[in-house]
C-alpha cells in the first residue's frame, strides 16, 4: 500500500510481465503485466494527470488563482497550508467551490466500499498511488456512528460497487430490512462535493457522472473519456508518512477511533510479514487478506484470492503454498477435510488465540502452522509456531517480538509496542511513539507470554487473577475443546466469583475435571463454579469469543 509495494509490482511487470499476479475467485489469471496496467490506469484516472505531465486529465483547466492555492495545498499533515491533525487533508477554501478541481490531491480522503476481490485490489492500489487515504466503509453500523466517521474523514472520493449505491439509495428501506446499513453513497456529507468512482454495471442510484471502472480499463492505445490509457511506470513519489488508509477498529460508539497508517508503516508491516516466513516466485498465497497479499505480490508470488468453493479444493486445484484463517474457520474445515492439500507449506493463524484442540489438529493436517500476534495499531508484533504453543506451561506464547518491534511491559504489566510499522496516530489525536495493547503479558527468555486481557483480569479476595494464564492448560484437558474463565462482581462486596465456562468433547465428566484442575491452576485462581455449555458465543468477522455475552450468560445460569 505504498510506493514499495506499487513499484514492486511495477518492477515485475517490466521483467516478467506474464507472470501470474492473482487468481481471482473464479480461478481467472491476471498478469503481472496487465495488474500493473490496472493500477495505473486507476491511479491515473483518480489523480487527473498523466504520467508525462501535470495537466488534469479531466476538470477544468486552473486558472491562475487555482494554481496559487495548489501551491499552498502542502502534503498531509501539514508542511504548507491546512491539514487536519488526522492526516486527512482540509481542503475547505482549497478546492473549487463545484469540487472539480482536476482529481485527487494528496490525503483526499476515499471512502471504500468494494469486497475483497481483484477490483478491490487495482482500486485500493490505484487510489494510494494517487495519494488518496483509504477510508474503509463497514457495513451494519448504526446511522449515527457511520455519520460520525463520515465528519471525521470528511471523504472526498467515493470508490464502490454499483449495488451498494442502489442499497444505500433507492433500496435503502429492503437493505435496512436486511441488517445491511450504508452510508448515503451518493452525498456522504451533505453539502460537501465528492467524486465517485465505481465497479460494476450502472444501477440506479450511481451519480451520471461517476467514472466506471470498466471504462478506465479499456486496454491501451484505446480512446476513452478519460483519455488514453499509459503504460505501467514507477508511480510518483509521495512521502512515506503520507496517510493511506483509516481503520476503525470499534463500531460501538459514535466517537470514532480511526487508526491512521501511513504509507511508510504499511510498508514496514508487510515487511516484517515478508521476513516472518519464506515467500518467492512461484508460491501462491490463498487469502482474502491484504497484508498478505500484498506481501505476495512483493515477492513476485501469485496472490490466490478465494472463490465460493470448498477451500481445501480451491486450494488444491492452485496449487496453494500459504493461506490464513483465524482459528474458528480453521476448525470448521479440519472438521470436514482433516488433510490439507500436499502443497502447503504454511498456515497462519490469527485474530484470535486458537484452542489446543485446533492447534493439534492443524498440525495433523500437515503444513507450518504459525499463529500470528497483531493489532490493527501494529502488523505485526510476533509471530509462535503451534509447536511451540502447545509446549507452553502456564499462559498462550505469543513468540518473540519481530525485528525492529519494540516492547515494553508497564508496572500492571500491560505490554506497550512500537516500531515503523506502528499506525502514525488516532484519527484527531496526537502521534503515537507507542501502543498499549490492553494485553497483560511476561517475557519468559526473549518470548512474549500472553496472561490475558487487561480489561478481563478478575480480582477476588485480593489476588489477581489473569485468565489467559490458564485457559489454554484447562482446554487442553481430556474431554474439554474450550475453555475461558470469566469473573461476576457481587454488587455488594465487589469481589468477583470466578466461574470457568467449557464447551465439552468426548469423554466430558466434570468430577474428572474438577480433579485436573488443582495441577494447572493456582489455588487462589481456581473456579467457583463450572458452567458446561454447548458453543460459546463469538462475534464480530474472526468470530473472536465475546467475553461480555459470555458473562451475561453464565449470570442467567446460576
Amino acid at each position: 500500500m505504498s510506493d514499495d509495494i506499487i513499484g514492486g509490482i511495477m518492477a515485475t511487470a517490466g521483467r516478467e510481465p506474464g507472470r501470474t499476479a492473482i487468481i481471482d475467485g473464479r480461478g481467472r489469471e491476471i498478469s503481472y503485466g496487465e495488474l500493473a496496467r490496472r493500477v495505473e490506469a486507476v491511479r491515473t484516472a483518480m489523480s487527473g494527470r498523466p504520467r508525462s505531465g501535470p495537466a488534469p486529465r479531466y476538470g477544468p483547466v486552473p486558472d491562475e488563482d487555482s494554481r496559487s492555492r495548489e501551491k499552498d495545498r502542502g502534503p498531509v499533515d501539514g508542511q504548507t497550508g491546512t491539514a487536519d491533525r488526522d492526516g486527512t487533508a482540509d481542503r475547505d477554501g482549497t478546492a473549487d467551490r463545484d469540487g472539480t478541481d482536476g482529481g485527487l490531491r494528496p490525503g483526499d480522503g476515499v471512502l471504500f466500499a468494494v469486497r475483497p476481490g481483484v477490483d478491490a485490489v487495482v482500486l485500493a492500489l490505484g487510489a494510494v498511488a494517487a495519494g488518496g487515504t483509504l477510508v474503509l466503509a463497514d457495513p451494519g453500523l448504526a446511522p449515527e456512528v457511520l455519520g460520525a466517521r463520515m465528519t471525521a474523514t470528511r471523504p472526498r472520493w467515493v470508490v464502490a460497487e454499483s449495488l451498494l449505491y442502489t442499497l444505500s439509495g433507492p433500496l435503502k428501506g429492503l437493505a435496512r430490512r436486511r441488517g445491511l446499513l450504508l452510508p448515503n453513497l451518493r452525498d456522504p456529507l451533505p453539502g460537501r462535493p465528492v467524486r465517485h468512482l465505481y465497479t460494476g454495471p450502472w444501477l440506479p442510484g450511481v451519480p451520471r457522472a461517476a467514472l466506471r471502472l470498466s471504462r478506465i480499463l479499456r486496454s491501451p492505445g484505446d480512446s476513452t473519456p478519460e483519455g488514453p490509457a499509459s503504460s505501467p511506470d514507477t508511480p510518483d513519489p509521495i512521502a512515506a508518512d503520507q496517510p493511506a488508509a483509516v481503520i476503525f477498529t470499534s463500531g460501538t460508539t459514535a466517537r470514532p477511533r480511526g487508526v491512521v497508517h501511513t504509507r511508510g508503516s504499511l510498508a514496514a508491516g508487510l515487511a516484517l510479514f515478508r521476513s516472518a516466513f519464506p515467500l518467492g516466485p512461484g508460491d501462491v498465497v490463498h487469502t482474502d487478506q491484504l497484508m498478505l497479499g500484498l506481501p505476495a505480490l512483493l515477492a513476485g508470488a501469485t496472490w490466490s484470492l478465494p472463490g465460493d468453493g470448498d477451500p481445501a479444493e480451491e486450494m488444491a486445484a492452485r496449487g496453494a503454498t500459504h493461506t490464513f484463517a483465524v482459528p474458528v474457520h480453521l476448525d470448521r474445515l479440519l472438521r470436514r477435510t482433516p488433510r490439507l492439500p500436499e502443497t502447503l507449506r504454511y498456515l497462519l493463524l490469527g485474530a484470535a488465540p486458537a484452542p489446543p484442540a485446533v492447534l493439534r489438529r492443524a498440525i495433523e493436517a500437515g503444513p507450518e502452522v504459525l499463529s500470528v500476534y497483531a493489532m490493527t495499531e501494529a502488523l505485526p508484533i510476533a509471530i509462535a509456531s503451534a509447536r511451540e504453543k502447545l509446549a507452553q506451561a502456564e499462559g498462550d506464547l505469543l513468540g518473540a517480538p519481530l525485528p525492529g518491534v519494540g516492547v515494553r511491559i508497564a508496572d500492571d504489566g500491560e505490554l506497550f509496542v512500537s516500531g515503523p510499522h506502528l499506525a502514525r496516530r488516532y484519527l484527531g489525536e496526537d502521534p503515537l511513539e507507542e501502543i498499549a495493547t490492553g494485553d497483560l503479558v511476561r517475557i519468559e527468555e526473549g518470548r512474549l507470554v500472553l496472561l490475558g486481557r487487561k480489561k478481563d483480569m478478575i480480582l477476588r479476595d485480593g489476588v489477581n487473577i489473569y485468565p489467559g494464564l490458564y485457559e489454554p492448560a484447562v482446554a487442553a484437558l481430556p474431554g474439554v475443546a474450550e475453555a475461558a474463565i470469566v469473573g461476576l462482581t457481587d454488587p455488594e462486596t465487589g469481589d468477583e466469583e470466578v466461574v470457568l465456562a467449557v464447551v465439552p468433547a468426548g469423554g466430558y465428566d466434570e468430577g474428572l475435571l474438577r480433579k485436573a484442575l488443582p495441577a494447572i491452576i493456582d489455588a487462589a485462581a481456581l473456579p467457583d463454579r463450572i458452567e458446561p455449555l454447548d458453543a460459546f458465543p463469538r462475534s464480530g468477522r474472526a468470530d473472536k469469543l465475546d467475553r461480555a455475552a459470555l458473562r451475561d450468560l453464565v449470570t442467567r445460569r446460576a
